[in-house]
């Protein structure tokens, strides 16, 4: 576990260790935990794997939600210990239950994400651009203030998130990103689910190479 400052405040970035599980394949994964607020609340977007950790990085601050970009295991496994801990809802795009129900088949998300809607915590505006593709109800997060997308599995350093296994689409992906991520300005910071900081502009010019090597 790294805990380290986003590139511009007010963001916590924790980088949390585990495992990834699908299609019968288990992959060592480190993940990207963004903590969003002041010193009075916080938003927490991908919950992954040091429970204690993200608790820590919490501190006393209220959770106003913990948000789930995807519902792939690394991003939600330690989502509903957290919203028992902290008393906070889980929110979720409806369309990614399938996955949602193979992490915590016993629990259910405690509220929906859908496109457009806007999330408040310390002060900051949070909008869901739900942008399918890596799973079919990905979620970014756009924050305007802070000039900062929040991209979740969909977009990295390098290009769009992996569309080999259960539920993804390398058509659908390429469409959420051409269409809505790379639609934001240049200058704006990607700050994805996993690995290194980018920005619209230096991804935008590589689409069609992504596009002709198929991922």
């Amino acid at each position: 576990m790294t805990a380290a400052r986003g590139p511009g405040e007010p963001v916590d970035r924790l980088v949390t260790s585990g495992t990834f599980s699908l299609d019968g394949g288990t992959w060592e994964v480190d993940n990207n935990v963004w903590l969003i607020g002041d010193s009075h609340e916080v938003l927490v977007i991908d919950p992954a794997h040091d429970l204690e950790a993200i608790s820590t990085a919490i501190g006393n601050r209220r959770v106003v939600a913990f948000v789930c970009t995807h519902a792939h295991d690394d991003h939600v496994n330690q989502a509903p210990a957290l919203a028992d801990r902290f008393g906070a809802p889980i929110l979720l795009n409806p369309d990614e239950m399938p996955l949602w129900r193979m992490a915590h088949p016993e629990r259910q998300p405690d509220g929906w994400i859908t496109h457009g809607q806007v999330l408040h915590a310390g002060g900051l505006d949070l909008r869901a651009l739900v942008t399918p593709g890596h799973s079919p109800g990905s979620t970014s997060f756009h924050a305007p203030e802070l000039n900062v997308l929040f991209s979740g599995d969909t977009l990295f350093q390098g290009g769009p998130g992996a569309t080999g296994r259960s539920f993804s689409s390398f058509e659908t992906i390429i469409e959420s990103i051409r269409d809505t991520l790379l639609t934001l300005p240049g200058d704006t910071q990607v700050w994805p689910g996993h690995g290194d900081f980018t920005t619209v502009s230096s991804e935008a010019p590589h689409l069609e190479e992504w596009i002709a090597r198929g991922h």
